[in-house]
């Protein structure tokens, strides 16, 4: 499984849609546009710790963010590589899953997107 999720395709993939998401960069300090540099650079060895299992997420970034109605909420950000190993995993498990989700679930699944009409959370 894990040598089809770390298939070249499937993390060239990952790396589009993460470095297309930009975002802030995690504890580390890399930033978004910076991935693909490092991917070149040291891709085989990243493959080869997750292959072996040496692999360890790093922690996350916590950022304080503002509230629209108010107060403020804590909000984690992983590492550049860590948002682009987990994009990797959910595009290989998400078709595997597909059907097996409910008709009324649109949480972080492609194609679909919450409406006016939901419930507001």
């Amino acid at each position: 499984m894990l040598e089809e999720i770390l298939d070249i395709r499937n993390v060239q993939k990952a790396c589009r849609q993460v470095t297309a998401n930009k975002g802030a960069g995690g504890v580390d300090g890399m930033q978004t546009d910076e991935l693909r540099d490092y991917l070149n650079a040291g891709w085989q060895t990243l493959r080869n710790n997750v292959l072996e299992g040496n692999y360890k997420a790093q922690a996350v970034r916590k950022v304080e963010i503002e509230k629209p109605q108010g107060g403020t909420r804590m909000l984690g950000i992983p590492t550049v590589t860590d948002r682009l190993l987990q994009q990797a995993i959910a595009q290989w498990l998400s078709p595997k899953y597909e059907e097996g989700f409910s008709d009324y679930s649109y949480g972080f699944r492609e194609g679909r997107e919450c409406t006016s009409g939901g419930v507001a959370g």
